[in-house]
């Protein structure tokens, strides 16, 4: 189903939120319920987040870290907030090691089943959409906010002889990644950069992929993005995104205190459902997106450079 994109508007209950999250007792008490209630959820569908965390915290990670991390690197304003109920965001190794479990809990119920496979088919759900829509089979993809690699790691099952990298903020999201891919038959390219100005080469890919990455970007940053993918991309290529969609009615009905633990954990998501995202991809050279609706809850964005087509 393709939608015909309308700027959401932010309603009178996320402004409600919004103040109440400016009280830090408040917020401090919205993050730490938010996280609790995600362990727990996780934990009631099988996943064991207590013990992955324990596992992953016995290893020793300075080989990783030291593979991947680019010391030199400025971290952007936005990325040194607090969000996901870590006080440093992704800048720390608690949220590495717990990302892959949340990602479960929070998918499972956006189908009826309930459960851990939820992630997989919201995954699956874009992936069936790249394959109908894309003309060209990838050969060299990039995947953009490519966190601990699931994202990467998924692309790679569809595109098995594509060349991969993955591009991300936080070099502990990277640790875990590049330890996750030892022994898989393919090898990524892992770069510790910021998804807007990553330093790679001009006209490098096929297919430029950012998931579940935009509801954690203020606009600005969006919008350099849209401009380092456009210059990333080969003749040809094509930009995907699949994220979080603002016109869902989940989101649109969500009950205030839902809202609050939600907001609580995402500083930039009024941004993000606010953007005008086909407006910000054709400012920058791209073709007007196709937007189709993945979920109950997400949409998948598609688009290549407009001079091309």
């Amino acid at each position: 189903m393709t939608t015909t994109q309308v700027k959401p508007q932010i309603g009178f209950a996320s402004h409600l939120v919004n103040r109440l999250l400016a009280i830090k007792p408040l917020a401090n008490f919205a993050k730490t319920r938010a996280r609790s209630m995600m362990i727990k959820r996780a934990e009631s569908i099988g996943v064991p987040w207590r013990e992955n965390v324990k596992k992953l915290r016995s290893h020793d990670w300075n080989r990783e870290i030291a593979a991947v991390e680019n010391q030199q690197l400025q971290y952007p304003d936005y990325y040194l907030n607090s969000f996901h109920a870590y006080e440093k965001g992704n800048l720390s190794w608690e949220a590495a090691w717990e990302v892959e479990s949340a990602a479960y809990a929070v998918h499972a119920k956006i189908w009826s089943e309930g459960d851990k496979k939820g992630d997989y088919q919201l995954r699956q759900s874009y992936h069936q959409i790249l394959q109908e829509k894309l003309e060209i089979k990838p050969q060299s993809i990039l995947d953009l906010g490519c966190g601990v690699g699931m994202s990467t790691f998924a692309l790679q099952e569809i595109y098995p002889e594509a060349e991969m990298t993955g591009v991300d903020l936080s070099p502990y999201f990277l640790a875990v990644a590049k330890y996750r891919n030892q022994g898989k038959p393919q090898k990524v390219n892992w770069i510790h950069a910021a998804a807007e100005s990553t330093g790679l080469p001009s006209a490098t890919f096929d297919l430029v992929s950012a998931c579940l990455v935009f509801h954690e970007l203020p606009q600005a940053a969006a919008k350099e993005i849209f401009l380092e993918a456009r210059r990333l991309l080969r003749p040809g290529g094509y930009f995907a995104i699949m994220d979080m969609n603002p016109r869902s009615p989940i989101y649109q009905t969500m009950p205030p205190y839902i809202l609050t633990l939600l907001k609580s954990t995402e500083p930039y998501l009024d941004q993000y459902f606010t953007l005008d995202i086909a407006s910000a991809m054709i400012e920058v050279g791209f073709a007007e997106p196709t937007i189709i609706v993945n979920s109950p809850r997400h949409r998948t964005i598609i688009t290549r450079i407009a001079d091309e087509l």
